[in-house]
């Protein structure tokens, strides 16, 4: 069994609340957040599976945790607009952490979805990260592109969060899964703000294998399906990005989805 505890923590360090548990933690936390508060979620087990859920208006994410600790920082002001905002609101906070079940690490998935992700290193994959964001803001941020949200036809604050390139002509997003993946299909959600928005017409795939796919892409609010196989990667890089012939400088991701199974 997995030794597991979730803490809260307050901006100088003060614990609030404190469960632990064998596998599975419900933890309701009574009080209102706090600017500087943070969950802390901890395992003995790590490179290990598990299925986390930071606040009731959220979805749960499958995660792969490769740290024994993790700390989710609650968002405030600016860092807030691209969540729900119902999450983290209220006196009352549902949180829980499970390790995942034998069938879920067996099951075809959409492998790049963490509704959890976050800037910098933590330990909890997938995780997003990308070479630019549009003026440093959270609704233009890497972590958007996997945090399960499709709705494309508008930009800003949630719904419409997505990843934004700053006009900038050499822009990659890297998706980097944290363990081997095989994977069949990836599927892109281009923001499909019109006549705001431009879009992609080309676009390059690397891989951690060292292959190289290119892809074509027209104007359009659907998916962008692409049935690409690859075995035992790690990461995925979008890059190479080719804007249309229009007068708006503005492409950007609101979603990528990779499907596969755990390798």
């Amino acid at each position: 069994m997995a030794g597991l505890g979730i803490r809260i923590l307050g901006g100088q360090g003060e614990e609030r609340c404190r469960a632990n548990g064998d596998d599975q933690i419900v933890m309701v936390y009574k009080g209102a957040y706090e600017p500087g508060d943070r969950i802390i979620f901890e395992t003995d087990e790590t490179d290990a599976y598990y299925v986390i859920r930071v606040d009731g208006a959220m979805d749960e994410a499958y995660v792969y945790l490769t740290k024994n600790q993790v700390e989710y920082v609650i968002p405030f002001d600016e860092k807030k607009i691209s969540y729900d905002p119902a999450s983290f609101t209220g006196e009352r906070h549902y949180i829980t952490m499970r390790k995942a079940r034998e069938y879920e690490n067996k099951s075809y998935r959409n492998l790049a979805k963490n509704a959890i992700d976050q800037h910098g290193d933590t330990g909890c994959y997938p995780h997003a990260y990308a070479n630019v964001e549009t003026r440093g803001e959270s609704v233009f941020a890497a972590r958007n592109a996997i945090d399960g949200v499709v709705a494309n036809e508008s930009h800003g604050s949630w719904p419409f969060q997505s990843w934004g390139i700053n006009m900038q002509d050499d822009a990659e997003f890297t998706l980097d899964f944290g363990r081997k993946v095989d994977v069949d299909r990836i599927c892109l959600y281009t923001r499909a703000d019109f006549p705001h928005d431009n879009w992609w017409v080309e676009a390059a795939f690397t891989f951690s294998d060292g292959s190289v796919e290119v892809v074509k892409m027209v104007k359009s609010v659907k998916p962008h399906e692409f049935d690409i196989k690859k075995n035992g990667i790690t990461w995925v890089r979008l890059s190479h990005l080719v804007k249309a012939d229009d007068p708006s400088p503005f492409p950007a991701l609101t979603q990528i989805e990779v499907y596969g199974q755990n390798g």
